[in-house]
Order: C-alpha cells, then structure tokens, then sequence
C-alpha cells in the first residue's frame, strides 16, 4: 500500500529534490514576471468591468466619471508600485508587509498585517478562478451550470501543479501570462490605431442596448457614495502587488534589484492594459449591469434570464476584431486562462508568509517544513481547502467574492507604509552620507504618500463595502489574529515548561523500573515482548492480563506455567469485560504506592501490511497507548511483531512448518535461552 501511494505522489508530484538543491528553483525575472505578477496582471480582466458595473446603478449617464475614476486607481497603483520598490531594497528576506509591520510598528501590528494578507491570498484563489469559470462558461454550457464543482476542479489542479515546485509552476505559467500580455496589448493598440488613424468606429455588441438605472434622482451625498464605491472596486486592479515582497528570496541574486525591476515591469504593463481596456470599453459603447436580466434593455425590453452578460474583454475584443474572429477567441481562451493562472500569485506568497509565521511560532511548525519538491506543501494545501470551502458556500459568485476582496491588501498596504515611514526615519537619524541620507528621504516621502494613499483607499472601501459583504473580512481577520497569538502563548508555555532551570538534575535517575508486560494470549509477539521487556533489565517484572471470561483466563494461566515462563502471570479481574481501564487503575496503583519509580508499559502488537487488514483486527492497544501516554510517571514502549504482509520480501520463513503439533518453549520463541528469572 505504502509503494502504491508513493507511485501515485512521485507521478503527481515528481520525484523528491534534496536540500542542497533549493539554489536550483530560484528564478530569473522573466519567469518571476508571471508566477508573482499574474493576480496583479489579470486583475485587469475585471477591476475595470467593476467599474461600470457599480456605476450603471445610475444609469449610463454616470459613465462619464470613470476616466476619472480610472486614473484616480492608476494614481493609487503607480504609487504602491513606488512604495514597495522600497520596501524590497530595505526588506529582502520575504517577510514583505508582515516583516516591516512587525519591526517598526509591533507585534500587534505585524499580526494584523499577516490575518489580512491570508484573509487576501484566499480571496485571491476563489475570486480569480471563479472569474475564469465565468469566462469558461459564456462558450460552455455545462460549465455555466457547475460552476462550483468545476471551480474547485481547477483549484486542485493548480495545487497539483504548485506541489511540483516554484520553478515548474513558474514554467507552467510563463506562457499563458505572456500570451495574455501581448494579446490585451495587441488589442488596445490595434484598436487605437483603428481610432486614431485610420478613422474607424468601435462597436461593442451592447452599445445599442439601453439600461434601467436602479437609482434615479440621487443627491449629492448618494451620487458620492456611488462614485466612492465604483472607486474601491476599481482598486481591486492593486491586488497582488505585495506578492513580489513576500516572494524575494525566490528571485536570483541580487534578489532585491530583480525584484524590484520585476514590480516597475507589472506595473507599467498593468496601468497600460487597465487604461486601454476601459478607454476603448467607453469609446465602442460598452453596457455592464450587476443584474442584466432586468436592467439591460434589448429593443426596448428586458434582456430576460437568459441573457449572459459577456466580461469587458469580451466586448472589447468583438469591438475590434469582429464577432467570431480567431483574435476575438483567442483573447477570451487566454483571459480565462489567466484568470485561473492569477491564483499562483497566492499559492506563491501564501505559504511563505505562513512559512514565516511559523518559525515565528504563530502558526503551526508544520507550515515551516519544505516538502519533497523544495515548495512550502502545507500551506499550499491549507490555503487550496479554504478557497474550496469560499467557492462552495459562496457558488462560485464573483460579484459575492468581490465584496469580501481587497479589505485585508489595502489594511497591509496601509501598515506597511507607515511602517516604512518610521524605519526610514529611524535610519536617518544615524546616517551622515548626504547622498545616502537624499535618498532615504525620497524614499520617505514615496512612503508616506503611499500610507496616505492607501489609507483613504482602505476607509472608502470599508464604508463602501462593509455592508455588501465587507463585514465577513472584518470578523475572520480579528479571529485569525486572536488565533495567532493563543498559538503563540501555547509554543511560549510550552518552552518555558520543557526549559531546563536551576533546580534541575540531569543525573537524577528515578528510584526503579516496575515493567508490565501486556498479555492478551500466548503466541509470538507476547513472547518477543516479554523478552525484550526483561533485556531492559528493569527493576520488577510481570506479565498482566485483563480477565474477562474466566475459562479463558484460567486455560491461559495453565498454558503459562505448563510452558514454563520464568515472569509471574497477574490476572486483573473485569466484571464489566473493559479492557483499557483495568490496566489504567493497575498502573495508578503502582504509581500511587511509590511516586519516585516509574512504570514502564510494554505493548505486544503485530503489523499488518494491506490498509483492510487494519479493519480486521482489534485496535485495543492503539486506545491503551493514547490512554497512557496522559499519565505522569508511565512509559510505553510498543514492541511490534511484523506479519508477512508487512514486508513480503524480506520475510524470513517460519522456523516451523505449517500444521506442526510441537509448540515451541519460551526460550525458543524469544531467542533468550541464557536468561534467567
């Protein structure tokens, strides 16, 4: 069973990769770009759509403020791209927001830091997939109809593909991301050129439509509330621009300047696809609704429940290629690839955040260990379980999913800031280099104006978004956190108990050894235990049995002291025929008669090697160890005997044949024919 299951892991996974061979799975920029960059690159894909979505609420007059809303988020972007170049020079080990937050801020601070940046990765996972689904579905009916099994599908693929290693993922995704690039890039230059020279119109295949406005006669307050609010969907075009923080010790030396290239890269490409997509979405008349059944008018009707409202790229790519042409398919295979590819970016910075937090001792160690292809394998499958669970309850929403969104980034991004406000300012009050000290003040005032930035971001989001879905972040992120620190306490408690103090003997040994030899019947591995159990040479020893039927233990009595064996047989009485509590009450006994000695308990038990033969027998000794092992003062020492389905191979015959009348003596069994009682 064990080789079947490693067969499976080795095809799935690959084969193993040794420590030494970690320097190999670094990556140059070009393939860094796509595995940190993809979340922040296909952001594009919906942040602009988002845009005229929460907008059409006011009909399609309220169009006219989003090149305002537009360059107001490419404001933001261009900034937080400014800042964590920063960020990278100064903290190159990976720790990204959490590692600032903590040095300059806190704990506190860096915990908070850390509960959004999980909250966000997750996030991350379900919106983007769900997002891809969305596309997958407008050609595929069944898809449309499943979504959220096929979305958990394509989560657990790209589990499997992240199980095999940074660089395998990174090669996996290169070519989609750079296939998105320069199709979106492509299209938005096409179709200026189209515009601007050779003096076509763009035509979108809603621009004829008409829409319903959910909110007529707004006041001033209201109109601004709207504006805010398409505003904050709109930043959902900055999510994953931390990643590449989190993820510089994955980047080739020098680590910090490719990283921080790598970030100026994905900002640039994603300003220049964010504006082109939604410039030429505006030009050829695009129509978006948040429900499009009822406030999207085809001739003067409702467009009904079977209308499906193609994403903005879609429109875009129609308006400028044609209707059915090979481009137009083409960008709609790759967004919806790059869709499910952005999720990479959180299988990338998840796990090492949660790596660090770890050997922080705020998250379980096991989320430190690397597994078998060098890549962080726990936390990539904790963060793959808790994006299925969102897209299940959530049925793979995205208009849902995005009300929970960028809440924890911008909280990251705004501490983060100010975190680098306070380290800048920590280091200028030391340095005496004026061109040093010149640049540690630009990179001050980048932070600081990132901080402020950022931070009305996050209240507009907050008070855009709290009520639409925005509070469920608001409760998991204090939860994560609380969750943190009680795993904190409990690793703290537990080293101050385990240390060593003053008024501690190592060479103190316990007074003596009572060993207690479990006896269920006579046969091989009560014999190997007995053995073993009296080459320890303990202080007293003596088999126990539990009695529950007393024909049974008076046979096994006789069998006893007919074969001779040289340790006393102690039979304890069971009216209620329980197994496990009578040996308890026995070793309590003895523990309560002298507290200074200890008892060791030996365990007989045979190995089996197929999974059902574990169904087959009793697993009485599994619950006594568990009962055990809570006992001061008791030792148990499981001595096992293995079967020949446990190791086929090399099992030795049987030094009997089958069917032999003669059972073998005690001394023959054990092999211990020169001990002595």
């Amino acid at each position: 069973m064990a080789k079947v299951t490693d067969l499976v892991k080795r095809v799935l996974v690959g084969r193993a990769l040794r420590s030494g061979q970690l320097h190999e799975q670094l990556l140059p920029k070009r393939i860094a770009l796509p595995v940190f960059a993809s979340d922040a690159l296909s952001s594009v894909a919906y942040a602009p759509q988002e845009i005229l979505v929460i907008l059409s609420l006011a009909g399609v007059s309220f169009y006219h403020f989003s090149p305002w809303i537009a360059a107001a988020v490419v404001v933001v972007m261009l900034t937080v791209v400014a800042s964590y170049r920063q960020n990278v020079h100064a903290y190159p080990s990976g720790g990204g927001d959490y590692e600032v937050a903590t040095v300059n801020l806190g704990r506190n601070a860096g915990l908070t830091v850390a509960s959004a940046l999980l909250v966000d990765y997750v996030l991350t996972v379900a919106v983007s997939v769900a997002n891809g689904v969305d596309y997958v579905g407008a050609t595929i009916p069944y898809v449309a109809e499943h979504k959220p099994a096929v979305a958990i599908g394509i989560v657990v693929l790209l589990t499997l593909v992240n199980l095999r290693g940074v660089r395998e993922s990174g090669l996996a995704f290169a070519i989609p991301t750079y296939a998105f690039m320069a199709c979106v890039i492509g299209m938005i230059l096409w179709g200026g050129f189209r515009l601007l020279f050779l003096g076509e119109q763009l035509t979108a295949p809603t621009a004829s439509y008409e829409i319903v406005a959910e909110q007529t006669n707004l006041t001033s307050f209201a109109a601004a509330f709207l504006i805010l609010r398409a505003f904050s969907s709109g930043c959902a075009a900055l999510t994953g621009v931390e990643a590449i923080s989190n993820g510089v010790p994955a980047f080739r030396r020098p680590k910090s300047k490719n990283a921080a290239t790598t970030l100026l890269m994905m900002g640039l490409v994603a300003v220049t696809m964010f504006s082109g997509i939604i410039t030429l979405g505006l030009v050829s008349g695009v129509k978006l609704s948040e429900h499009p059944a009822h406030d999207i008018l085809i001739d003067g009707r409702p467009a009904g429940e079977d209308y499906y409202q193609q994403p903005i790229i879609a429109q875009v790519a129609d308006a400028v290629f044609g209707t059915g042409s090979l481009l137009f398919v083409v960008i709609s295979a790759v967004t919806a690839l790059i869709l499910f590819l952005a999720a990479n970016t959180a299988f990338n910075g998840f796990p090492v955040l949660g790596s660090i937090l770890a050997q922080d001792r705020y998250l379980p160690r096991q989320l430190h260990t690397r597994g078998d292809r060098l890549a962080f394998s726990n936390g990539i499958v904790i963060l793959a379980a808790a994006a299925c669970l969102l897209l299940w309850g959530f049925k793979a929403d995205v208009s849902r999913l995005l009300n929970l969104y960028i809440v924890g980034v911008f909280v990251s991004f705004t501490l983060s800031q100010t975190g680098m406000v306070r380290h800048w300012t920590r280091h200028l009050r030391t340095e005496t280099d004026p061109r040093v000290r010149f640049q540690m003040q630009r990179s001050r005032v980048i932070n600081a104006f990132g901080g402020v930035m950022t931070g009305l971001v996050l209240v507009v989001v907050l008070f855009t978004k709290f009520l639409v879905g925005a509070w469920i972040v608001c409760i998991a992120m204090p939860v994560l956190f609380l969750m943190m620190k009680g795993i904190r306490r409990h690793y703290d408690n537990v080293a101050k108990e385990l240390a060593i103090t003053d008024d501690f003997d190592p060479a103190m040994l316990p007074s003596r050894n009572h060993a207690i030899v479990l006896v269920s019947k006579i046969h091989k591995p009560t014999m190997r235990a007995l053995a073993y159990a009296r080459a320890t040479r303990p202080s007293t020893l003596e088999a126990v049995t539990v009695g529950v039927d007393a024909n049974e233990s008076r046979a096994l009595q006789e069998e006893w002291d007919r074969l001779g064996i040289p340790v006393p047989l102690k039979i304890l009485d069971s009216p209620y025929r329980e197994i496990t509590q009578p040996v308890i009450d026995y070793v309590k006994t003895l523990r309560r008669r002298s507290p200074r000695d200890v008892v060791t308990v030996f365990i007989p038990e045979y190995v089996v090697g197929r999974w059902w033969e574990h169904l087959l027998h009793n697993q009485s000794a599994l619950r006594l160890k568990a009962r055990l092992l809570f006992k001061p003062g008791v030792m148990v020492t499981s001595v096992p005997w293995q079967l020949h389905s446990a190791d086929r191979i090399s099992a030795r015959p049987e030094p009997y044949a089958p069917g032999s009348v003669r059972r073998p003596s005690y001394e023959e069994v054990s092999g211990d024919r020169q001990v002595k009682a």
